[in-house]
């Protein structure tokens, strides 16, 4: 059941309403220099451009080989030239015509995304609209099958950028050519991705929220070790300091709202008692209760011990896994469908099947689960890789570390869906 759950979702885990392609008024079509085609020319896409899922782990021996292969594959395409960068094209959709569609059908043909024999006709029809998807799916986009202006970005990066970036990722991967054991994480920092390994195949995929570019989360090997149901969330003093006392300087209301509690030791205290526009809130501890609805944390946290104090949990704002841009958090990993991934990490330990997972998070109370043998976790960065079936991935330089000066595909630093409901600060690296 787990596994055709997580099967469900795609690479790029922001499926967004197709209705909303098609909302485009013919004024804005014209500015754009196309215009509405014929229906007729919708073709039925082969099933064959559909990206599928990999089963094939990001780290493992398998898609070394693939990227090192790929390497080549590139250096061929960049000695022939490459590819033309496309302008004019960021508005285009089914139906849509004119030079830009042309222009986009050459573009999409050279690195294998549409079938060259597909002819170079100006009609945006759905063989166009599946082969934008597929480009999309593999450049962690939302697959709408339309174009948007981070959909051309991503197409106008240079074939050699994008061959140095697979070489500097192939490097990476060796790196990870070693047992990295039978069961393991991985979360892959640039793609906002974790994949859980058994036996060498993927069993869950999940969406991120990773750390923000000026917080980065770190790269590490760790180890999963235990599981919190119900967290509190003690407030770190940074965040005290930047957020939680201006906000109190606005709203006296706000920490009551928002189920913190201020102690001092372990008396707790009224915050009326506290003067806010002094010094004074800053010698406190404050612990925002547990609940899925507004704990920062969720329902649930997973300790990862490591020097850098960050962990992966569970959110109360789910809205920033259907976002492109999931770069949010102060350096701690936020996981969808977390009870899935914490059912599998618990698997091998005695008494914690699924159902004693779903009773611990119902019960709204503080429980500690330890895993009898801790999984090992990898936080890595790769930005370049490819699958044995021949499909190669690139995502954003988030962190600028493939030196290869890789420019941005993506169009705001702001994500779309996750604007937090009550919170606006994240968990760093408090302690419980």
């Amino acid at each position: 059941m787990l596994k055709q759950a997580s099967t469900a979702r795609t690479l790029g885990f922001a499926l967004l309403a197709g209705a909303a392609a098609f909302a485009q008024t013919a004024s804005a079509r014209e500015a754009a220099g196309f215009s509405q085609a014929e229906w007729a020319q919708d073709y039925a896409s082969p099933a064959a451009m559909q990206v599928q899922r990999s089963s094939t782990p990001i780290l493992s021996p398998q898609t070394m080989a693939a990227t090192e292969q790929m390497v080549e594959r590139y250096k061929d395409i960049v000695a022939r030239g490459g590819w033309r960068p496309v302008s004019g094209a960021d508005r285009l959709r089914v139906g849509g015509k004119g030079p830009a569609v042309a222009a986009l059908r050459a573009r999409l043909a050279v690195t294998g995304d549409i079938d060259a024999a597909s002819g170079s006709s100006g009609v945006y029809d759905s063989y166009v609209a599946a082969a934008v998807k597929r480009f999309q799916a593999r450049h962690g986009l939302s697959q709408t099958g339309s174009m948007s202006m981070a959909t051309q970005q991503a197409m106008n990066v240079s074939a050699d950028i994008r061959l140095k970036q697979l070489e500097v990722n192939a490097v990476r991967l060796r790196s990870y050519s070693g047992n990295l054991g039978n069961r393991f994480v991985i979360t892959n920092i640039p793609a906002a991705l974790v994949q859980t390994v058994e036996n060498g195949q993927v069993v869950t995929l999940h969406a991120a929220g990773v750390g923000k570019i000026d917080r980065q989360s770190p790269i590490m090997n760790t180890k999963a070790t235990q599981i919190n149901f119900n967290p509190f969330w003690t407030v770190p003093a940074s965040i005290v300091k930047k957020d939680l006392i201006p906000k109190m300087q606005k709203d006296p209301n706000y920490l009551t709202e928002n189920k913190i509690r201020i102690f001092t030791g372990e008396t707790e205290i009224s915050p009326a008692s506290v003067n806010w526009n002094s010094d004074e809130g800053t010698r406190y501890r404050y612990r925002q209760d547990s609940g899925a609805d507004f704990n920062s944390m969720g329902i649930v946290r997973i300790n990862i011990p490591n020097p850098h104090g960050v962990f992966m949990h569970d959110t109360n704002s789910k809205g920033v896994y259907g976002d492109d841009f999931r770069f949010i958090s102060s350096g701690c990993v936020r996981v969808q469908n977390v009870r899935e991934y914490i059912t599998w990490l618990l698997k091998d330990t005695p008494g914690w099947g699924r159902d004693q997972v779903e009773q611990a998070i119902e019960s709204g109370k503080r429980v500690d689960a330890t895993l009898s043998t801790p999984v090992p976790v990898y936080w890595t960065y790769i930005t370049a890789w490819a699958t044995p079936d021949g499909l190669v991935q690139f995502r954003d330089d988030i962190y600028k570390r493939d030196g290869v000066n890789v420019p941005s595909t993506l169009s705001g630093p702001t994500p779309v869906a996750s604007a937090e409901p009550v919170q606006t600060f994240e968990p760093g690296d408090e302690e419980n």
